[in-house]
């Protein structure tokens, strides 16, 4: 079975301009055409995209996502760059939930101080704290 793409758009929760601009950067080498031109997607294909996304929202460049797929196409003999690729993902994707993490920590804070302000409602019960919560509020 094929999909068009707009049916892989959609199912990817894509636009089609987005795909275009895929193609158009080298990252579907693997989507075969009819003879008018169409892209004709198969399910493999749709896979493939789908760890394009995941590389892209870890934030690797695009010329990066090219290398790998070229690495794939290589065979075996690639193995290796593939495997540390998504090592050094890893790591990238590690040190964003770390941030996210102490992000997290500060909204947090900052939910209980006005959630304890709107109890009393008012600030007025942090005010024994202020200079201290003057640079956190």
């Amino acid at each position: 079975m094929t999909y068009s793409i707009s049916e892989v758009a959609k199912e990817l929760n894509l636009t089609v301009y987005t795909l275009r601009y895929y193609d158009k950067e080298g990252l579907m080498p693997f989507v075969e055409r009819t003879p008018g031109g169409a892209r004709n997607f198969k399910e493999s294909d749709i896979d493939f995209l789908k760890i394009i996304q995941c590389l892209k929202s870890t934030g690797m460049p695009i010329k990066d996502i090219k290398d790998f797929i070229a690495w794939c196409s290589e065979g075996d003999s690639t193995l290796q760059e593939r495997y540390d690729m998504f090592t050094e993902r890893k790591a990238s994707v590690e040190a964003q939930m770390e941030e996210l993490r102490k992000t997290m920590e500060v909204i947090e804070h900052k939910r209980a101080y006005y959630r304890t302000a709107l109890d009393a409602g008012t600030e007025e019960i942090h005010k024994h704290n202020r200079i201290g919560n003057f640079i956190a509020n």
